[in-house]
């Protein structure tokens, strides 16, 4: 018997304003057991069926598209209705637009035939309930019983109470009811509304206006501006806060499966968007400082100083593969130190002291974890290694019990030392002790001796030799022999100043090959690597923000033409998903099908591959700002791959900024404090 599989996500067409989401098939049904279509709000399913039928038949879908930020328009053809002939004459508008409680769908029937039309729409209604984890597990759940009212149906369990109502319908059979009855070129126009009541859930939608700025770009490549505008309508709509913190406003990871709190997707995605301001860092620094670790919990993962990976209602189960994680799970090696990270950045970025203060005990705290807990065996590396039994087996960003493997494709054995957990490592010890120093804490030059000692170790244990050249491996194994893969994890070590000059110059020469840069983007893993396939989640695929991250640093250290052709990868992929980035896609080369193979199982939309387009723009700007020493680098990519770029309504310390790039290639930054000073490379 074959088990239940992870259903496919490439082909239904997602709405969401967080912490509701719709996923519906491409003329906007939403059919009972078919994967994982519904409406989703928080962790659970709270609508499983929504079909439209017009006496009894459904429509002949045509078209769909976006309709706003939290909308989309579905277009269905009746043909079997009004004039004989090859040209339809009853069309069917299907409006869905999500609100702060639930759902409202506008239908809108129209005519342009020469007889009356007469017909029966119905919409048939389902609620099961169902639990995110068990639809990823590719299970299900029974239907709830329903309680019919005058106008609508109600069901309830658990604490939860969904509602459906429709504008002069009838409800019969588990159906919303309306006579059509059209004279010739007439129109009708219906509504149904979904309402959900969830006390229990741990995320609501945020209060007040967004937390950061909606610049205006233009571009003379046009891809960068139509992914920016998707992109920063599908971050406002992953906004969320825990429930019970209307202020707390972070971004969820990504739909369906993690719209909630991570604290690695959650800390990137802020950390890509500084340059739009800084009040969403504080805010996600503020929400997982809350939830920072205090104690030594093997179930969990929870450990003192360190950050939260995840935030569900309840245990997340997935059935099949023995992953049981508490409802607040601690098992990342990564978001601590990417949360001294952001924190320090967002200093840089003119997040104000008096924000940044309150913070300090919370990053001693987090340097407290990387100095004792996240090397339980003292060679001086961070590793990882899961205890429980039931947690995740890979606990840095590729985190598919497969993803760690050498050249020859065998797996590797924890405890496992990742290689860009090391370069957080060595950025979170400095820009940790540039904190300390500048706020009169004590402990600044401890870490910068600890920085050193790491980069000494490193040097000597990372770097192999590959078929296309030395790189640092992938990770140290439990018998600390190099994981000797090449692998996009490389490329995190960028900017992070572990490397020398001439390390980073190899890294980026061996990243620039065909083997790791002939997809749409950066590949997770080279080709001459035995576990490589294209649709592997962690081994061949590429991700948005992976490639963000990688592109951001080659710009950084001065490697600008990869950079440029990473960023121009990433928007030829945009280009061909509508300019929505998925969470992932596959590693093909770009000739293949002249577009990029979709991951079927792909989050959309997901909040660090929205953001990549933030991180696009400001390394095609090549902003670096310092503002606590008064000064913004600007180090725009060479030969102006993009054209000439302006981005008006930007912001560094609070101030907006508007930047541009003329056609020579020559930088101008305007509305700046006048205490900044421009430094030009």
């Amino acid at each position: 018997m074959t088990p239940p599989l992870q259903p496919l996500l490439h082909d239904l067409v997602g709405v969401v304003l967080a912490p509701t989401s719709v996923l519906s098939d491409a003329g906007g049904q939403i059919r009972p057991g078919v994967g994982v279509q519904g409406v989703f709000r928080a962790d659970a399913r709270v609508l499983s069926r929504a079909e439209l039928r017009l006496d009894g038949r459904e429509l002949e879908p045509i078209a769909h598209a976006p309709d706003g930020p939290h909308g989309a328009r579905f277009v269905g053809l009746a043909r079997w209705l009004g004039d004989p002939g090859p040209d339809p004459t009853v069309r069917v508008d299907r409006l869905r637009h999500l609100d702060g409680d639930g759902l409202t769908e506008e239908i809108v029937v129209r005519s342009t035939a020469a007889v009356p039309v007469r017909a029966l729409l119905t919409v048939d209604l389902a609620c099961d309930l169902a639990p995110i984890e068990v639809l990823k597990s590719g299970g299900s759940a029974p239907s709830l019983p329903a309680e019919a009212g005058p106008d609508g149906l109600t069901w309830q369990a658990g604490g939860t109470t969904v509602t459906v109502t429709g504008e002069d319908a009838a409800v019969a059979d588990g159906a919303l009811r309306w006579p059509i009855d059209l004279p010739p070129g007439g129109t009708a126009t219906l509504r149904w509304h979904l309402l959900v009541e969830d006390p229990k859930a741990v995320v609501a939608a945020p209060a007040g206006p967004l937390p950061w700025s909606r610049p205006e770009v233009t571009a003379g490549d046009h891809r960068l501006t139509r992914l920016l505008e998707r992109s920063l309508d599908d971050l406002q709509a992953l906004r969320l806060t825990e429930a019970g913190d209307p202020d707390g406003t972070f971004i969820g990871a990504g739909v369906p499966w993690f719209l909630t709190l991570f604290g690695r997707d959650s800390l990137w995605a802020a950390r890509m968007m500084l340059p739009l301001g800084t009040d969403l860092a504080a805010s996600t620094l503020r929400v997982l400082a809350r939830r920072q670790g205090t104690r030594d919990d093997p179930a969990s993962g929870e450990a003192p100083g360190k950050i939260m990976h995840e935030l569900r209602r309840h245990e997340f189960h997935l059935a099949g593969n023995g992953l049981r994680l508490p409802a607040a799970y601690y098992g990342t090696v990564d978001a601590t130190m990417l949360w001294v990270i952001l924190l320090h950045e967002a200093w840089r970025w003119g997040l104000p002291p008096e924000r940044v203060e309150p913070l300090l005990p919370h990053l001693e705290a987090a340097l407290g974890w990387l100095a004792e807990s996240a090397d339980p065996d003292g060679d001086g590396f961070v590793e990882y290694r899961d205890t429980s039994g039931r947690g995740l087996s890979n606990q840095g960003w590729k985190d598919s019990g497969d993803a760690v493997r050498f050249h020859d494709g065998r797996r590797a054995t924890a405890p496992i030392a990742l290689v860009e957990v090391q370069g957080y490592a060595y950025q979170a010890a400095v820009g940790g002790a540039d904190l300390l120093e500048a706020f009169g804490r004590p402990g600044a030059q401890r870490w910068r001796e600890h920085a050193a000692r790491l980069a000494e170790r490193f040097r000597a244990a990372f770097w192999v030799d590959g078929p296309l050249g030395a790189h640092p491996a992938l990770a140290l194994d439990a018998a600390k022999r190099p994981v000797d893969s090449l692998t996009s994890n490389i490329g995190h070590l960028l900017g992070t100043g572990l490397l020398t000059a001439a390390e980073s110059a190899q890294v980026a020469a061996v990243l620039a090959t065909p083997e790791m840069s002939g997809g749409f983007g950066l590949r997770t893993m080279s080709t001459t690597d035995a576990g490589f396939s294209p649709l592997s989640y962690h081994c061949g695929s590429i991700w948005a923000h992976d490639t963000a991250i990688v592109l951001s640093g080659l710009a950084e250290t001065g490697h600008g033409a990869p950079a440029a052709r990473l960023a121009d990868g990433l928007l030829g992929a945009a280009e061909a998903f509508g300019y929505r980035l998925p969470e992932l896609y596959g590693g093909d080369e770009r000739t293949l099908l002249g577009r990029p193979v979709p991951y079927p199982a792909a989050c959309s939309p997901q909040a660090w591959s929205a953001a990549a387009s933030v991180a696009i723009l400001r390394a095609v700007l090549g902003l670096h700002p310092d503002v606590p020493n008064g000064r913004l680098e600007v180090r725009p990519l060479p030969g102006l791959p993009f054209g000439p770029v302006t981005a008006r309504g930007l912001r560094i310390a609070g101030a907006t900024i508007d930047v541009s790039l003329d056609a020579t290639g020559t930088a101008k930054v305007s509305g700046l404090p006048a205490d900044i000073a421009v430094v030009a490379a």
